[in-house]
């Protein structure tokens, strides 16, 4: 009994839940390069909906943190690269561009007021326990956050947690008792590591130009805007005493000390005049950018030219972003502030994205071709490995036992051990993000006694992830989902 419930345990559960799946199915129809086509500011577009570089930099910083945090600080750019963290960050993008898309199918929105009460919600927006709208704006600005994007990412969150409450997820007692009695099952196994690191791979032209030749559509140029801009110089003028009162008074809300307390105008009068130089930098450089529009420009401005791309923008994501919307019937873009100086732009031509040569393209071709040949070689190693292998032996452990398996980090433990006890097969070998892959081999099997602890949170996640898997594949064939970016 204990052997069928190992080798069919994945289905015991799947089986509960199917029709849940169906209905869902029922009721729908069907870091890298850029490679950016006519999507310019975008990395990938799913449905009508847009994933931006600045999204995806974000999403990625944000599971760094999470993986520091896990190793303990010991985690760096070649951990995060063998993890596929970019990868990651961008499949999780997608899924809720999915969601999102079909918020937008069902007219769903978050209101002012929905939004208002989640802030409300977070205490390190607190003062005295209350929520304080001043100390919001400190504490975002300490962390260089945009309230305006802020504002935005939270309403784009909690408008996908109101799409997956549409259909709420609950446990009932047969599932209860079944997971109790899964969660019981301890096997005994023989295991072993297997890793690329001591494979060799011919990187010849012989065997590299055939792989670039089956993928040429994948190594495409950087589309190059070609531009001519002026560079505004600051001003930096005289003002009398009323002048600089007035602005003081107009905007003191920008002068505050780090208590966010406004600052008294003895105090902060070299910020005014600072300020006033911007303003005025600022309107000469509106009247510049007039006078360039109509072929006006003073023969003493510098009017420079300038071949930029993703790869080559000191001018920043943003003003690419602006650029590459621009066209050669409206090729001029309105002052833009970058890195506290304006810039006038104007489209002159464009150099669109084109398949590059093989010699163009080897040194991205190169990563690719090797780490899908080790791949290979080490699944041919595992096939011919698995019947025959010695390994290390565990004693009898749970799927919750990770620090029992002392060949694996905590994290990659966790993931052999999901996917050993989802397995049916005594012996076989298992593949992991990572790329590694572990020969196992189960010797022995048992049933622990029955744990007293309460199982309804642990099944409630199992069915929502279930269930949120079966919805995401759904709309994957719902959605038309476009990558624009390459290497992850």
């Amino acid at each position: 009994m204990i052997t069928w419930m190992q080798r069919h345990k994945k289905y015991l559960i799947i089986t509960i839940w199917i029709s849940t799946i169906a209905f869902v199915g029922a009721g729908f129809v069907g870091w890298g390069q850029y490679s950016y086509g006519d999507k310019a500011g975008a990395v990938a577009k799913v449905g009508n909906i847009e994933v931006s570089m600045g999204e995806l930099q974000k999403t990625y910083s944000n599971l760094y943190r999470q993986y520091n945090q896990i190793f303990k600080s010991n985690f760096d750019e070649e951990k995060a690269k063998s993890f596929g963290l970019k990868r990651q960050a961008l499949e999780q993008l997608i899924q809720q561009a999915l969601i999102l898309n079909l918020a937008a199918s069902y007219d769903l929105e978050i209101s002012d007021d929905e939004l208002l009460a989640e802030l409300k919600k977070q205490d390190y927006f607190f003062k005295n326990g209350v929520f304080n709208k001043e100390v919001y704006k400190q504490v975002l600005s300490r962390n260089n956050l945009n309230m305006k994007e802020y504002e935005k990412d939270l309403k784009k969150q909690l408008l996908i947690q109101k799409t997956l409450k549409l259909l709420p997820v609950v446990e009932n007692k047969n599932e209860a008792d079944i997971l109790n009695t899964i969660s019981s099952i301890a096997d005994k196994i023989d295991y072993k590591v297997l890793n690329d690191s001591a494979i060799i791979i011919d990187t010849s032209d012989k065997f590299l130009k055939p792989f670039w030749e089956k993928s040429q559509q994948n190594f495409m140029s950087e589309v190059v805007y070609n531009i001519e801009l002026i560079k505004q110089p600051k001003k930096s003028l005289e003002y009398d005493d009323a002048k600089i009162a007035k602005h003081y008074a107009e905007n003191k809300t920008h002068f505050k000390d780090k208590d966010a307390k406004i600052l008294p105008l003895e105090k902060c009068k070299d910020l005014v005049i600072k300020e006033l130089n911007q303003k005025a930098t600022k309107d000469s450089a509106l009247r510049t950018y007039i006078a360039f529009k109509k072929d006006k420009i003073s023969s003493d401005i510098k009017i420079e030219t300038f071949k930029l791309s993703a790869s080559n923008n000191p001018y920043g994501e943003k003003t690419l972003e602006k650029i590459s919307k621009l066209s050669l019937k409206k090729p001029y873009l309105k002052p833009i502030l970058v890195k506290n100086e304006y810039f006038i732009f104007k489209l002159t031509s464009i150099n669109p994205s084109k398949a590059k040569t093989y010699e163009e393209a080897k040194a991205e071709v190169l990563p690719l071709f090797i780490a899908q040949e080790k791949k290979q070689k080490l699944l041919k190693l595992a096939k011919n490995s698995v019947n025959s292998f010695k390994g290390t032996t565990t004693g009898f452990i749970l799927n919750s036992d990770a620090h029992k398996i002392e060949k694996l980090p905590t994290l990659e433990a966790n993931e052999f051990l999901v996917k050993l006890f989802m397995n049916q097969n005594k012996r076989g070998f298992i593949e992991l993000d990572s790329g590694k892959i572990i020969l196992y081999n189960i010797l022995e099997q048992k049933l622990l006694p029955k744990l007293n602890s309460k199982k309804s949170d642990a099944i409630v996640k199992l069915k929502n992830t279930m269930f949120n898997n079966g919805l995401i594949k759904v709309l994957q064939n719902n959605y038309k989902t476009e990558i624009f970016i390459q290497g992850l």
